[in-house]
């Protein structure tokens, strides 16, 4: 892969990279309001209603997930950039062929080609 095309994967990956962590900002501050307001015993908006609680302790719950998922992805991208760096970005750690360009512009975050996922599968 050339230098133009790697850093045409690395603005790909840092655009998304800003998306996440914007996200990872709002979800850190609805799990943070959301713990402070339990541990202080404070309660939401919402009625003492035993459903409402409920409702509350699932979207909680949501957030926690969202938040979990969302930085797997974040060290995923930050993985990336550092193979672009390096030089290795764009190679399969399987068979140690470069990975199409359609399939990194899919997952830029992909460290496997289309035939060795397909063979894992």
């Amino acid at each position: 892969m050339n230098d133009k095309q790697l850093e045409k994967f690395k603005e790909v990956v840092m655009e998304k990279r800003a998306k996440v962590k914007k996200n990872l900002d709002y979800l850190k501050t609805i799990v943070r309001d959301s713990t402070t307001k339990e541990a202080s015993g404070e309660h939401s908006s919402y009625s003492y209603h035993m459903a409402d609680q409920g409702t509350d302790a699932m979207e909680r719950e949501k957030a926690f997930m969202f938040f979990a998922r969302d930085e797997k992805y974040m060290k995923q991208l930050d993985e990336a950039l550092e193979r672009i760096e390096n030089g290795t970005y764009g190679i399969c750690r399987v068979c140690g062929k470069e990975i199409g360009h359609e399939r990194l512009e899919a997952v830029p975050t992909t460290t496997i080609c289309y035939d060795c996922k397909v063979k894992a599968s």
